[in-house]
């Protein structure tokens, strides 16, 4: 959900979103896609990855949700933890304000490093 608000909401030259887990399911909760759905954003077709350290290098900023020491160790980069429910299995309410809030911090965070989208882009 992080990587398709960024896709979405970023300027694509300043930022591009890499979604990745550290225990990455088979494919997207099927409850995700749907609650993206709502608000136009189709997860569909996304296939979950695995998080590596090949993956994270290169990247200037390491967005992670809760998955502590199995976290890649990349030297150099920053990361930030965003401590956020896993929406797997859960209902589709709790799913949606979950949804909601990962929206505000991918906004607050292109705010904060003026990666916003540029109006008409």
């Amino acid at each position: 959900m992080a990587a398709a608000f960024l896709d979405a909401l970023a300027d694509p030259t300043k930022v591009v979103g890499i979604s990745a887990g550290t225990q990455p399911a088979e494919r997207v909760h099927p409850v995700v896609v749907e609650v993206m759905r709502e608000l136009g954003m189709d997860l569909s077709g996304k296939r979950p990855q695995r998080l590596t350290e090949e993956l994270a290098t290169g990247a200037s900023l390491l967005v992670t949700m809760g998955c502590g020491d199995e976290c890649p160790y990349v030297p150099g980069l920053r990361t930030e933890d965003w401590p956020l429910e896993d929406p797997n299995d859960k209902p589709r309410d709790v799913v949606r304000r979950i949804r909601d809030e990962i929206r505000e911090r991918v906004a607050n965070l292109l705010k904060t490093r003026r990666w916003q989208r540029v109006s008409g882009t």
